[in-house]
């Protein structure tokens, strides 16, 4: 074989895994807040059906056409700015993984801490409703109700996009013990019904830069923005969640982590006690609960 025809054969060899993936991680380094060679191989994994140990096992492998054109594609999203979740319809979250669409918030790692404090909070093994108020993908209500089947979960969203997708993820684990109904926050909740309120609500004011930042443009603005302080939503839910739980009720809301004064004084304001801001995993004021006098 000559040399030039060797030359040949090597600019038409496909490209290999391992080269398609330093390509990639090399371009998606230009995105602000991304993780490039995590984010490469999940698309390629996506692209390819290779699981992520495979990619690793055979980075010599070639791909085929329709693979690299799978991929191609899928880079040229994230690269648009499109978050990862949208990109692959699906995000994990506690124990779970989840169906997202942009009808609904990403669920995001911080919002665990609601989980942790109401399964640490609340009886186990006791049948008490609790209610997910703006539940959007469902993510926390799922959570509350694959880790305790005694207990009753309502999830309840404004969006029929977002109650209809909560729906299909709580009928992919079959989880029995949660039920969805479209509402405006706690609307149509009888007085003295519920056991606890959890709840991650849309907490940036109106005018906050991040809301031009990040994933945070393509995700729905009516879930992330509540007036000109970022504490609208907190404001209302404060006040209806006073009249809906039973005495000893418990509430948790996430917010932002400056936002810990204003809803330990909303909660004062409404009569709850035992009022507390958790923090997070960065330690950042992220969630403030209470509970109502006996």
């Amino acid at each position: 074989m000559s040399t030039g025809s060797r030359h040949t054969d090597d600019a038409q060899r496909r490209p290999s895994i391992g080269r398609v993936l330093r390509e990639a991680t090399a371009a998606l380094a230009a995105l602000p807040q991304a993780s490039p060679h995590l984010e490469a191989a999940l698309l390629l994994c996506d692209a390819t059906g290779h699981t992520r140990t495979e990619l690793l096992a055979w980075p010599e492998a070639e791909l085929g056409e329709a693979d690299l054109a799978r991929f191609e594609a899928l880079i040229q999203r994230r690269l648009a700015g499109e978050p990862m979740a949208h990109i692959r319809g699906h995000q994990a979250f506690w124990t779970l993984d989840l169906e997202v669409t942009p009808d609904t918030l990403i669920p995001r790692p911080e919002t665990e801490l609601l989980v942790e404090l109401a399964l640490e909070r609340l009886r186990a093994d006791a049948p008490i409703l609790v209610l997910d108020a703006g539940s959007g993908s469902g993510a926390i209500a799922a959570a509350l109700a694959s880790e305790r089947p005694a207990w009753t979960l309502i999830a309840t969203d404004q969006d029929m996009g977002a109650a209809r997708m909560a729906g299909r993820n709580f009928r992919t684990y079959a989880l029995r013990n949660v039920h969805v109904v479209s509402c405006d926050w706690l609307a149509p909740i009888a007085e003295r019904s519920l056991d606890a309120i959890v709840g991650n609500p849309p907490y940036l004011p109106a005018a906050d830069p991040h809301l031009r930042q990040g994933d945070l443009p393509w995700e729905p603005r009516r879930a992330l923005a509540a007036g000109p302080d970022g504490l609208d939503a907190i404001r209302i839910l404060g006040a209806q969640a006073a009249s809906r739980l039973r005495p000893d009720g418990f509430i948790a809301l996430e917010h932002g982590f400056d936002q810990g004064p204003a809803v330990r004084m909303i909660f004062n304001q409404h009569g709850f006690e035992d009022i507390r801001t958790h923090p997070d995993f960065g330690g950042r004021e992220r969630v403030t609960t209470g509970r109502l006098p006996v």
